[in-house]
């Protein structure tokens, strides 16, 4: 039996007012459009989805309209699709039915979500095809269970999750990160805390980090698996490797096999400017920097860029506009979207020596020193509890963080 396991696929992504916003919001769609093509050439049993089939919840109708179209190819091929919601795509409010639900109604995908016992318990009824709700599918002799988001304490959860499985030959879809392993800094369990699930499942599906990994008990033998999303989401993904698992089921043993997608190219990029003394020499410095590191020879699609300017230079950083910097870049790379980051700082003459004008970075930080170190109890820790400051405002800036998992950010600091 051979199925394949993807997660992340954040469908309606884009860049909102940016020209490139069109085409972007294609990429995840082709990028799933072809891994369905590959379960269908390789005649599949299944397809697995470790949740985030959507970037949000609340989507556009041509998202969901786009999507059955990408999905018709696998349901007219018969293969069933294995689902679970991931924080993205779930809904808070529970007297509506959520996309994902629908998709499973029309028969798209199989979506599988636990019920709870009045004792707090798990309780994973069989899928029944008439609600087109359930938390247990068995296909070909695999018991596939599905757990979806539970959030940022789901590592407290995991032994009630194993007394509620007593079947043989298991599988678990499970959207959530393991610390040390995944980039996402809320959803996360602790790697001693997802142990014990591999006492129970022979295949954990994960989904949520955007990275791929392996999980392994002490004694060395891998049980988890995390995909990643095939598609770069997000600036800082850049590096990772992009792909699915394809994934070969024999005489009992799951035999992974990670198959590389082709994502569209992202840069993310440090110019340094330091001591341009005009606008027009920091643009030639930009320029011949950019030339040099934004290599986009070997793909003709249009690349996504970040670029971040630092320096110390002897003009107001605000003389560099970012007009002028994408003129630039539209002749050198024709991105497709770019984001510039203006980290320069202006140096001016103060009587024989120089006076320099901290960026907002420098300043945040030297606040945070200050206030951290007047504390005795902190000090010693000023470095660490900077990070953590900085963590904590990131996540709230990007929205959708409740309390628990920002304590969950917290904990993890802390150990």
């Amino acid at each position: 039996m051979r199925f394949i396991h993807i997660s992340d696929i954040h469908l309606g992504k884009t860049y909102r007012t940016s020209t490139g916003e069109a085409e972007r919001y294609e990429d995840f769609f082709r990028c799933l459009a072809e891994i369905i093509t590959d379960a269908i050439e390789a005649k599949v049993d299944f397809v697995l989805i470790g949740g985030d089939l959507f970037h949000v919840g609340q989507i556009l109708p041509k998202t969901f309209a786009k999507t059955i179209e990408t999905l018709q190819p696998l349901k007219e091929a018969n293969i069933p699709c294995i689902a679970i919601e991931g924080n993205h795509d779930w809904i808070h409010r529970r007297d509506s039915i959520s996309w994902m639900e629908a998709l499973s109604q029309m028969g798209y995908i199989k979506l599988l979500r636990p019920s709870r016992t009045e004792e707090g318990g798990y309780s994973f009824d069989p899928f029944d095809e008439e609600t087109a709700m359930g938390g247990h599918i068995e296909i070909g002799g695999v018991n596939i269970y599905g757990l979806g988001y539970i959030g940022a304490q789901a590592g407290s959860h995991v032994e009630r999750i194993c007394e509620a499985v007593t079947t043989e030959n298991n599988l678990l879809l499970f959207h959530v990160g393991i610390w040390s392993y995944s980039p996402v800094e809320i959803g996360n369990m602790k790697l001693e805390e997802a142990h014990p699930l591999a006492e129970k499942f022979g295949y954990v599906a994960l989904g949520h980090g955007h990275k791929p990994y392996v999980i392994k008990t002490p004694e060395g033998r891998p049980y988890a698996y995390n995909p990643g999303s095939p598609e770069r989401v997000n600036f800082g993904e850049e590096k990772y490797d992009k792909g699915y698992y394809f994934v070969t089921y024999e005489n009992g043993e799951f035999i992974p096999e990670f198959r590389n997608t082709s994502p569209r190219p992202m840069f993310v990029e440090t110019i340094d400017l330091n001591g341009a003394e005009n606008a027009e020499q920091a643009l030639d410095m930009f320029n011949e920097q950019v030339a040099n590191k934004v290599d986009t020879s070997d793909d003709d699609r249009k690349p996504l860029l970040e670029l971040k300017l630092t320096g110390r230079v002897g003009f107001h950083p605000f003389e560099l506009g970012r007009e002028r910097l994408k003129a630039v870049l539209e002749e050198l790379v024709d991105p497709l979207h770019v984001e510039i980051k203006n980290h320069l700082s202006l140096v001016s003459s103060a009587g024989e020596g120089e006076s320099s004008k901290m960026s907002l970075e420098e300043i945040e930080n030297e606040v945070l020193h200050e206030l951290i170190k007047s504390g005795s109890e902190y000090q010693g820790r000023e470095e660490e509890l900077i990070r953590l400051s900085i963590s904590l405002k990131k996540a709230v800036q990007k929205g959708n963080v409740d309390g628990d998992e920002l304590l969950a950010l917290l904990d993890a600091e802390g150990n």
